[in-house]
C-alpha cells in the first residue's frame, strides 16, 4: 500500500525574488485603460491588480499570485507569454521573464512566411468576392478589402482565424452554424499537426485555445479530424443580416501548405447583402 506524506517546506519551490521584484515593477506600469479595462475607485498602487492581470493572461488568480512570489516551479512557455503579453511587455523584457521564471530563453516569436505577390495580386483582382490566405496554423497572411468588409477591421494579416472563433463571444452570434464551423476548424488544427509534430507555433496554439475554451478542449480530445475544404454557412453580418454563403479552401501548390480561402454568396439575397457590404452606398469601399 503506497504511504502518502505531507507536504514539507523541502518540497517547495525555493523562492525566486529577481522574479517577484520583475513581475510587480512591470505589473505597476501598466495601467487599465492600456489595456481595455475599466478603472473603478481608488487604487493605493499604481498599475493593474494582481486579478487584472490573471484574467487578462487566462490564467487563475491563484497562480499568478504564487508566480509572483515566485512559487510555481516552472511554468510552461505558453502561459508566460500570456503574462507577458496581458503586462505588454517588450520582446527584450519577454525575454528576460523567461530567464528569471524558466532559467532559458524563450521560442522565438513566429513570423509567418508572406504570401507570394503573385497571390497578393491575384486577391486584389477580386473587389467583390472577400478572399484571404492562411499558412497551416491559421495564421492570416493576406487578404482583400472585400473580406475586411465582410469579417470588420479586426482580419488583419498576423490574425489566427481559430482564435477568435473559440475566444470572442462575437463570433457566435456572427456564426450561425458556430457548433459546425468550429469543429471543423479543431479537426483541421489536428490533421495539420499530425503534419508538422514540431511546430512550435501550432502546438503553442492548440495549448492556449485548450486552456481557454472548454469546447476546443473537448473536441480536441475526442480526436476530431477533418479536411473540410467547402461547404455553405450562415453568417450574421451587422449592416447586411443574415447571408448564407459558400465557402472553397484551395491548396496552393507550392509546398508552403498556405491555402486560399474564397467565400460567395449562395442565393441572390447574399448576393445582394454581400455586395452592399464591400460596395457601401456611400461610395466608400473598405480597404485593407
Amino acid at each position: 500500500m503506497p504511504i502518502f506524506r505531507a507536504r514539507t517546506l523541502e518540497d517547495m519551490p525555493a523562492p525566486r525574488p529577481e522574479l517577484s521584484a520583475f513581475l510587480r515593477a512591470m505589473r505597476s506600469r501598466v495601467r487599465p485603460e492600456d489595456v481595455g479595462l475599466p478603472e473603478f475607485g481608488r487604487r493605493r498602487t499604481p498599475g493593474l491588480r494582481r486579478q487584472e492581470v490573471a484574467q487578462l493572461a487566462a490564467v487563475s488568480i491563484d497562480w499568478y499570485i504564487r508566480l509572483e512570489q515566485g512559487r510555481v516551479g516552472v511554468p510552461g512557455t505558453a502561459v508566460l507569454d500570456s503574462v507577458a503579453q496581458a503586462l505588454k511587455l517588450s520582446e527584450t523584457e519577454r525575454h528576460h521573464l523567461h530567464l528569471i521564471a524558466r532559467g532559458e530563453a524563450p521560442p522565438a516569436r513566429h513570423v509567418p512566411a508572406p504570401a507570394s505577390e503573385s497571390l497578393r495580386t491575384m486577391l486584389h483582382s477580386m473587389p467583390a468576392t472577400p478572399a484571404w490566405i492562411v499558412d497551416f496554423r491559421f495564421d492570416v497572411l493576406a487578404h482583400n478589402a472585400a473580406a475586411v468588409a465582410l469579417f470588420g477591421p479586426g482580419f488583419a494579416v498576423g490574425t489566427n482565424t481559430t482564435e477568435p472563433l473559440f475566444c470572442d463571444p462575437g463570433a457566435r452570434d456572427f456564426q450561425l452554424d458556430w457548433t459546425r464551423i468550429a469543429r471543423e476548424h479543431v479537426g483541421n488544427l489536428r490533421a495539420n499537426l499530425a503534419r508538422h509534430p514540431g511546430d512550435p507555433r501550432l502546438l503553442e496554439l492548440v495549448t492556449d485555445l485548450r486552456r481557454r475554451s472548454s469546447e476546443f478542449a473537448a473536441w480536441w480530445d475526442d480526436q476530431t479530424v477533418q479536411e473540410r475544404t467547402n461547404g455553405t454557412k450562415r453568417v450574421l453580418h451587422p449592416t447586411g443580416g443574415v447571408m448564407t454563403l459558400r465557402y472553397d479552401v484551395l491548396a496552393v501548390q507550392d509546398g508552403s501548405e498556405q491555402r486560399l480561402s474564397v467565400v460567395t454568396p449562395a442565393d441572390a439575397q447574399a448576393e445582394n447583402a454581400l455586395r452592399a457590404i464591400v460596395f457601401p452606398p456611400s461610395g466608400l469601399r473598405a480597404v485593407n
